[in-house]
């Protein structure tokens, strides 16, 4: 268990706590029944996830995330969609949650208290995520606003709370604080782009109301938004890599199905590429400041004069 007396990080990323339990740390007995259950559910949820995403990948002969509700979540069903090879980035996603799922599992990681933190938030994630495909192939599509914002939350907990221990090594980082930065970038986008889905669905002719003017207006407000959030988490984060690459991905593939696919919006394809290069310029910038001040911290000091 970590040291009661130990100073408690006041940013989500000033890591100045071991990695995993402190040295001689011995496991509570009455924990370790829930620790097996946390370690067998998330690999429970990580194969459900995976079961989840193939489903809704069309894969099985059903209809792909972007044919359901009349297309209302395809590449070119709104200006803020992004290009339909974009969500390429779900094949990272899933690996490294099973990866994950995988090495959690392991005997030397069922008292880590980094895990004891985190565990349960990612198999919500998980869950989430296969729940928002179980609405979404439903036809429910307006439920699946509230589900998004759950999962968004979900990982911004799982953020932070990563960001009060540093890994254990470099597979926690990659599998863990790695995979949960893109989910948490990747949601993001996605966030915005399912709720503006959900608003151009509504209207009278779908069609006809993401090739406005207005829509072309809404849709740089919520680009711009975006690159809000981006900018925002690598301040908050201090330039974690993973989330703002996820972030960059999506917005310019953005610009990308803007600029060339069947739904050419000028005002989006712009928004998205301003927003996306703030959002480098910003994770770029704070990851630098990040290390140079570790690397500060970690220079011998000069020996004083007396």
């Amino acid at each position: 268990m970590p040291d009661a007396h130990a100073p408690t990080p006041s940013h989500p990323t000033d890591l100045t706590e071991p990695p995993g339990r402190a040295p001689g740390a011995v496991p509570e007995p009455g924990r370790r029944g829930g620790d097996v259950a946390r370690q067998v559910a998330v690999v429970v949820g990580a194969v459900l996830s995976a079961v989840a995403g193939w489903l809704g990948s069309g894969a099985a002969g059903g209809p792909s995330q972007q044919e359901v509700g009349d297309g209302a979540l395809a590449a070119d069903a709104t200006p803020v969609a992004p290009g339909e090879p974009a969500f390429m980035i779900w094949s990272v996603i899933y690996a490294g949650l099973f990866a994950y799922a995988v090495w959690q599992a392991l005997p030397a990681r069922r008292a880590d208290e980094r895990q004891r933190r985190v565990g349960w938030l990612v198999l919500a994630a998980m869950l989430l995520n296969a729940a928002w495909i179980g609405v979404v192939q439903g036809g429910l599509l307006v439920l699946s606003v509230p589900v998004i914002l759950a999962l968004l939350a979900v990982l911004l907990v799982a953020v932070a709370r990563l960001g009060e221990r540093r890994p254990s090594g470099v597979v926690e980082a990659v599998v863990l604080d790695g995979t949960t930065g893109l989910y948490l970038g990747w949601v993001t986008v996605a966030t915005i782009a399912n709720v503006f889905a959900v608003v151009i669905a509504g209207t009278d002719d779908p069609a006809a109301a993401a090739a406005s003017t207005t829509a072309d207006a809404w849709a740089v407000a919520a680009l711009a938004l975006a690159g809000v959030a981006g900018v925002a988490s690598a301040v908050w984060t201090r330039g974690r890599l993973a989330i703002g690459a996820a972030i960059v991905w999506g917005l310019s593939w953005v610009v990308v199905a803007r600029g060339s696919g069947d739904l050419v919006s000028l005002p989006a394809e712009v928004a998205a590429g301003v927003a996306a290069g703030a959002v480098t310029v910003a994770t770029a910038g704070m990851a630098v400041r990040r290390l140079r001040g570790r690397a500060r911290a970690e220079r011998p000091s000069a020996p004083r004069g007396r």
